[in-house]
């Protein structure tokens, strides 16, 4: 009995001439093999379809039914199509493409009930569908109940584990799969060594790289490119670059784990220069790529490369994903672009929570309090809840502004979100009440915290007594410091300069031997600056720099010229006891100092020269940029005056206010450096004479 159907009109069968078959559809008859059935018959008004035939489209595998759950299903039961195992592996091929762990839970459930239920091919495809759907728990059970297994089981069930963060569950399987006499091959190494970078040491991850090359794997590109991965998580570059350097052939895998560890070690030039690389060798970058690249032009205020690279990814016809646009965001803000930054902002697509963090970030960073608030409240307004770390970003841009009363308010605020404060946000508000002058009121914030105050919370206590000239409070604070983190510099620091601009300098030395003795250093200060898209590092009276000569003579002619107009270095920021002329020594070759001098060599006129330094910089520095602007109008005097004073000096750092820049305790520290059009009229002047 042949059944007729309209095929315009039936709702079971959607049939395209067979077309697609060669596509992406299921066809059963039977077996996958089974030709394709000829509906142009001679009858033309009406197709005739033979029940037992049918072509299913990849987009309605699927597809949901009243009755178990997928209709495909429904048609088995129905005995309108013959059960296969192709149809299994096809339906959790997809559940796991599409990441549908309700509709492969269904499926499992039907494949139980089937004649195939001990097909170890279908068995394994289960296990990858709990892996890839986020249930390593039921993919363990899947492998526990599994009469038989083989390689494929055992990489599964490591994956599952790996690609979920349970890296101990997959590296306690690894030996056990060894001991049964599994080899495992490229994906299980892999996947391991994914599982071995994400444990808190390396010991681990230097055993399986044993065993990679004991099994002959240490040349694949996939593995290798893992390898590298893994060594870069723990900060070993030179490994990471042995093993990158050894691969026989490389891809944009390889080049992306190599370059997103330089980023995320700060080596931001080398990351970059690796880019050039593989631009070199054809290799084309991927998302991944360019989030690397512009965190690692972020991380040594690389503008103009980072400026380069955004480029080169809109004309190479990249989209602006989310997360790649977060980054462009973030680099153009710690590069001191922030309206760049806003443009970014604006133009996303899609804003989510960690875009809007961003932004906020780049607004704490450029002191735009005000700013942040409006962003913080339209951010609520659009829906997006925010996390942990949004507090953290609006209660920073709170504290750089002097906003108290938003600070406490925002704090109170994270209760309605069922936030619970963390160190970092307790830090934030001990900073705020600090700044703000406070100081009884941030001891008694810190004595009333619910958790133990950690060696951070002391440590802004301990600044903003160094900022307000508290003595006694501040060596409470530092021995509070001392017992919790003993190592770090920057507390005995901080103390040594409370006792030294007292003029309480036995106190200073006591703490300066404390140091000595305890074997803690003081982090040198050092400037960078991007000149022709390289970067130069400048330390305090750099004697190794190849141009210091012509740095050293550039600086004393500016420094001649600005003290013709008033600037007298101020010697209170040289904590040493020294005469005068030794501490206006001193003052004289600083690395932010060094690093403009170099930039007004090397740079045209007009050019943009941007300074970034990794602690505070100094109040003398920011008392004599602040001269050198107010001294530009000098530049129609005398044709010498304007050589040196045509570019205006704006501290645009990551701190707050101009005011409070060089006392903040943060670590970065921008300075921008914008052309002055009158060396236009000046040159229209000499023209016209």
């Amino acid at each position: 009995m042949r059944k007729h159907v309209s095929l315009s009109t039936s709702p079971l069968f959607r049939i395209r001439n067979g077309i697609g078959m060669l596509f992406s559809p299921l066809f059963f008859h039977g077996n996958a093999s089974s030709p394709i059935p000829d509906f142009h018959g001679e009858e033309e008004d009406e197709e005739v379809l033979d029940v037992s035939h049918c072509v299913i489209q990849d987009k309605d595998l699927l597809r949901k039914s009243q009755s178990s759950g997928l209709y495909v299903l429904d048609l088995i039961d129905n005995g309108a199509l013959e059960p296969d195992p192709t149809i299994y592996t096809k339906l959790l091929n997809k559940c796991t493409q599409l990441g549908k762990l309700r509709e492969g839970r269904i499926v499992h459930t039907h494949f139980r009930q089937s004649q195939f239920n001990h097909y170890l091919v279908i068995l394994n495809s289960l296990l990858n569908m709990y892996g890839k759907c986020g249930s390593p728990d039921d993919a363990r059970q899947m492998f526990d109940e599994m009469p038989t297994k083989d390689m494929v089981s055992w990489t599964a069930l490591i994956t599952a584990y790996s690609q979920n963060d349970r890296p101990i569950d997959a590296l306690v399987l690894f030996p056990q799969m060894l001991r049964l006499g599994f080899k495992p091959n490229q994906f299980t190494f892999s996947s391991i060594l994914k599982a071995a970078g994400a444990v808190p040491n390396d010991r681990d991850g230097k055993q399986v790289h044993g065993f990679v090359v004991n099994y002959g794997f240490d040349s694949n590109v996939y593995v290798g490119s893992s390898l590298v991965d893994m060594y870069a998580r723990f900060n070993l570059m030179d490994e990471a670059r042995f093993v990158f350097y050894s691969l026989l052939s490389k891809n944009e895998v390889s080049y992306n784990a190599l370059i997103a560890g330089h980023a995320r070690k700060g080596e931001g030039e080398h990351a970059i220069r690796l880019f050039w690389k593989m631009q070199r060798e054809d290799f084309r970058p991927t998302h991944y790529t360019y989030s690397s690249v512009f965190t690692a032009c972020a991380s040594i205020g690389a503008l103009e490369q980072g400026k380069w690279v955004h480029a080169h990814m809109m004309k190479s016809g990249q989209q602006l994903v989310a997360f790649v646009g977060n980054t462009i965001l973030d680099m153009y803000a710690k590069s001191g672009s922030i309206e760049d930054a806003k443009k970014v902002f604006n133009r996303l697509v899609r804003r989510d929570v960690v875009s809007w963090n961003s932004m906020l970030t780049a607004c704490a960073q450029h002191g735009l309090g005000k700013e942040a608030v409006r962003c913080f409240e339209e951010m609520l307004r659009t829906g997006i809840e925010p996390n942990a770390i949004t507090f953290l970003c609006i209660l920073t841009a709170c504290s750089h502004a002097g906003l108290l009363d938003k600070g406490q308010y925002y704090f109170e605020l994270m209760k309605k979100y069922g936030i619970e404060p963390e160190v970092s946000h307790y830090v934030t508000i001990v900073d705020l009440l600090g700044r703000a002058g406070h100081l009884d009121r941030a001891e008694r914030f810190i004595k009333s915290m619910p958790i133990e105050p950690a060696a951070a919370v002391w440590g802004a206590f301990l600044g903003a007594c160094r900022m307000h000239k508290n003595i006694e409070l501040g060596a409470y604070a530092a021995e509070r410091v001392f017992e919790l983190d003993p190592h770090d510099s920057g507390p005995h620091v901080l103390l040594s300069n409370i006792y030294a601009s007292a003029g309480r300098w036995s106190e200073a030395a006591k703490v300066r031997k404390m140091m000595k003795e305890s074997g803690v250093k003081k982090e040198p200060a050092c400037s960078w600056v991007e000149i022709e898209n390289s970067v130069h590092m400048f330390v305090a009276n750099d004697d190794a720099h190849p141009q210091r000569e012509e740095i050293h003579k550039k600086w004393e002619e500016i420094c001649c010229k600005i003290k013709q107009i008033g600037y007298v270095p101020d010697t209170s920021h040289v904590l040493l006891f020294v005469d005068q002329q030794e501490r206006e020594l001193k003052l004289q070759y600083h690395s932010e100092k060094l690093a403009l001098a170099f930039s007004l060599l090397y740079t045209p006129p007009g050019s943009t020269i941007r300074i970034k330094k990794n602690i505070r910089v100094c109040g003398d520095c920011h008392s004599a940029f602040g001269i050198m602007r107010r001294g530009e109008k000098s530049y129609c005097e005398t044709p010498t005056v304007s050589t040196i004073f045509m570019v205006a000096f704006v501290l645009v750092g990551t701190t707050g206010s101009i005011r409070n820049q060089y006392l903040s305790p943060t670590s970065t520290v921008m300075v921008g450096v914008v052309a002055l059009f009158a060396i236009c009229l000046l040159h229209i002047g000499q023209v016209w004479h």
